[in-house]
């Protein structure tokens, strides 16, 4: 017999939440991360059915690559990984929010902080308004690999 403390936690079929996501005609859904200590938003990304599975089994962000045609799981090449800290989707069920936790502090490819580093001044364009954190070509460089491929 197991006490109120002792329950078990039953997790539902992926089926049952996966089939809620409003996927695209190509079967992806927009997913925007975001630094859970800092609500900063780091990046954009999609994801198909299996990286949003893979997603919530490993507790890291998985995405898919539209451009390469196939998973990605972030930071296998960089180091710098996101571990989930929680899943949301928005009230039309057609955008994900990831509250991740940042590795490394470097979400952008190119070694800064977030992908939106870009601010408009309509009279010079568009400005770099964050700093290189890390070199890409020391990220790209020494990361260990973890099978998948951005």
């Amino acid at each position: 017999m197991t006490t109120e403390t002792e329950k078990e936690i039953t997790i539902p079929h992926p089926s049952a939440w996966l089939n809620k996501v409003k996927w695209d005609e190509q079967g992806l859904v927009p997913v925007i991360a975001q630094e859970a200590h800092s609500n900063d938003v780091l990046m954009f990304a999609w994801m198909n059915r299996t990286a949003l599975t893979m997603t919530v089994e490993l507790g890291e962000a998985v995405y898919w690559s539209r451009s390469r045609k196939k998973l990605w799981h972030k930071g296998e090449e960089s180091g710098n990984t996101q571990k989930v800290l929680e899943i949301r989707i928005d009230c039309d069920q057609d955008v994900v929010l990831l509250k991740i936790e940042q590795t490394g502090g470097v979400a952008c490819h190119t070694g800064r902080h977030s992908c939106f580093f870009q601010k408009l001044d309509v009279v010079l364009g568009w400005q770099a308004t964050e700093p290189v954190l890390q070199d890409p070509a020391t990220m790209y460089a020494a990361a260990p690999s973890t099978g998948l491929k951005k």
